[in-house]
């Protein structure tokens, strides 16, 4: 789990291999090398660790030749694509088990600046939820504004709150550490499913975002396939995943994790578009719009929370700090850069495009402009690089469940795929990115990101939490569990009148 969520959050050296691991001159310098194997394999002798770094595909010469032949075995294994078990991981931490690092020393994988630390909080939270803040606006009214700057402040007392629940015992680094601290095993398993179905469903709605923005730029493609006409939504759902299909089969994402950290910049560059459009281009700030729409609270609460849900990683990020005292000042500067773009979008898209207002504003901006052009293609360029290091988590742990005689380059390679292809399918199935969004920030973002970091808090330290302490997790509990029955029953029901209309 550390491992895929570490690439995923881009704070690791970067290298890249194609489905198999890194060879050992190059592992000298990667995350895998200071952090994976310095946490998960200590107990483990040099011959286990020896089998699981071995290269997928070796140069071959002739002393390799006489030494495969004397063992077929061992190099059959390490042409796998090898995992370490997470089942040591399920087993109690226990009291006296001290980490290698310990003191003011600085651990292997502590290697992230102030400046490192707040640019992967800001990547992983300015993802595509800021494209839906205008229709938010227009769902909830301006009023519904406050609930933004709401969720802003409980998540970064959330964030704390994990930090809080990291420093209780030593040797826990990620939020389901933080579960099995705090619930046991049960807790781990429960809060690792709730991650990845969020990521799952996070790359359905990259696929969603890609159908639709590209089917704006070409409406006119479309394909008659043995009578089967498929218009320009399902061609480029499609066509966006064979591209990203073959960036899920790299091993090691860590090229593509540099990458997609120019999500930060795009998600500027777009909201610059943005004003551009409406200063410059003279499409102009008039529309009013409405103080307060009650019956689209709701859907506005899920669309908010979707914009905050970065705890998953967070745990990750603090853990590979230099300086983990900075850790609230980062969290602070993440979740408070990330709001003044959301703001900023919301309230410019809102007023330029009042009621006609999309579920993502890159379908309001005008078509014959070249500054619309160019926030369009920003917008469809970053979840191609993030899609691979999305949904890499759950492959892994479903390849962990894999026996190990199963664990081959082709079976991985048709799992991934399958897994791929699911997403395309749902996407089909449902292609509402608004309600699919508010779905998600209804549902897993008001656990991830709320309800549980206050659960495990209280489970964890309630016999050292103060009063306030206790009450204002229990608030923030209550609130998060109310905006999440109230918002997924919202989202569920608007998808189910879109089908039956």
């Amino acid at each position: 789990y550390r491992q895929s969520i570490d690439i995923l959050s881009s704070v690791q050296s970067p290298s890249l291999g194609f489905l198999g691991t890194p060879t050992l001159s190059r592992l000298s310098n990667s995350f895998l090398n200071s952090s994976f194997l310095n946490n998960s394999f200590r107990g483990k002798t040099p011959e286990v660790i020896s089998n699981l770094v071995k290269p997928l595909i070796r140069p071959t010469t002739s002393d390799e030749q006489q030494q495969q032949q004397q063992h077929h075995e061992d190099i059959r294994k390490s042409s796998q694509y090898l995992l370490p078990s997470r089942k040591p991981s399920l087993q109690q931490i226990p009291e006296d088990q001290k980490p290698l690092v310990v003191g003011h020393e600085v651990s292997p994988y502590q290697q992230c600046s102030y400046t490192q630390g707040a640019m992967n909080g800001i990547n992983v939270l300015c993802g595509v939820g800021i494209l839906s803040t205008p229709y938010a606006i227009k769902q909830g009214g301006w009023i519904g504004l406050v609930i933004l700057l709401v969720f802003a402040l409980l998540a970064w007392y959330t964030g704390v709150l994990l930090r809080r629940c990291l420093d209780s015992k030593e040797g826990l680094q990620t939020y389901p550490d933080i579960g099995h601290a705090a619930f046991g095993t049960t807790g781990r398993i429960a809060i690792s499913i709730i991650l990845y179905v969020e990521l799952y469903a996070c790359c359905i709605e990259y696929l969603i975002l890609e159908s639709d923005n590209l089917s704006k730029l070409f409406p006119n493609v479309h394909l008659n396939i043995w009578g089967l006409a498929i218009n320009s939504h399902v061609f480029f759902a499609i066509l966006t995943t064979l591209v990203v299909m073959p960036t899920t089969w790299l091993r090691d994402l860590t090229c593509l994790s540099y990458i997609s950290a120019g999500g930060v910049v795009a998600s500027i560059l777009v909201v610059i578009c943005l004003c551009w459009i409406g200063v410059v281009d003279h499409v102009g700030f008039e529309n009013k719009g409405t103080a307060l729409n009650l019956p689209g609270i709701p859907i506005a609460i899920g669309l908010y929370g979707y914009c905050y849900s970065g705890h998953g990683v967070f745990p990750n990020i603090y853990s590979s700090l230099k300086n983990r005292n900075q850790f609230p000042s980062i969290l602070f500067t993440c979740i408070g850069f990330s709001t003044i773009l959301f703001t900023a979008a919301a309230v410019m898209g809102y007023k330029m495009f009042g009621e006609s207002t999309e579920s993502q504003f890159t379908l309001n901006l005008p078509e014959n402009l070249v500054v619309s052009k160019i926030a369009v293609w920003a917008t469809v360029a970053n979840p191609i690089t993030k899609y691979a290091l999305t949904i890499t988590p759950l492959a892994m742990s479903l390849e962990e469940l894999l026996p190990r005689s199963q664990q081959k380059y082709s079976n991985i390679i048709i799992l991934r795929s399958a897994l791929v292809v699911s997403t395309l399918i749902i996407a089909l199935s449902v292609p509402f990115f608004a309600l699919v969004m508010a779905l998600i920030g209804s549902l897993f973002a008001m656990l991830v990101t709320y309800i549980l970091p206050c659960a495990c808090f209280l489970a964890i330290l309630k016999a050292k939490a103060t009063w306030y302490q206790t009450a204002t997790c229990s608030f923030i509990i209550a609130v998060g569990v109310t905006c999440a029955c109230v918002g997924t029953y919202s989202s569920l029901s608007g998808i189910v009148q879109n089908y039956s209309t």
